[in-house]
């Protein structure tokens, strides 16, 4: 089950997103089927069959978002999280062979696309929760448990 958790950020990308199918790409599609309906047998129409499989596809996408943003709970920065790893902050940690590692602890549904976001669900995130600059961590890998060092923790992205 997936943690219900986002950034205001996160949030406002859903929103777009779900506005962008349901305004814009979705009525070009439908515009797609109407046409290629009116050329007569849809039975061997493949550009009637490739649209009306994109509309479903959309429209499964639109019913997921609705749900999803309406479950979601904006999680906003606190002076009282400064200097500890929580919901929303950027962290520098390293191994002990040297591997240094940046990203952000964000909710599930902001990670796609992004490789310096890791999902609160994470096992890494998990671990590195209430942590400190200094403060070492284990955590379980496929490779086994790997130790690790936190660096920095921020609240912004400078």
């Amino acid at each position: 089950m997936k943690t219900n958790l986002i950034t205001a950020e996160g949030l406002q990308k859903l929103k777009e997103e779900l506005d962008y199918l349901w305004r814009e790409y979705r009525p070009e599609i439908t515009k797609k089927v109407a046409w290629a309906a009116s050329l007569g047998d849809r039975s061997e129409n493949a550009d009637y069959k490739e649209n009306k499989r994109v509309l479903r596809q959309i429209d499964s996408r639109v019913r997921y978002l609705r749900k999803r943003i309406e479950s979601l709970k904006v999680v906003s920065y606190s002076p009282q999280q400064e200097g500890r790893a929580f919901f929303g902050a950027w962290v520098e940690i390293e191994a002990i062979d040297g591997h240094r590692k940046r990203f952000r602890i964000v909710g599930p549904d902001e990670i796609y696309g992004r490789n310096d976001y890791i999902s609160i669900d994470s096992p890494m995130a998990r671990a590195l929760l209430k942590k400190e600059v200094g403060d070492e961590f284990e955590v379980t890998t496929p490779s086994g448990q790997k130790t690790w060092c936190v660096i920095d923790i921020r609240y912004n992205n400078d």
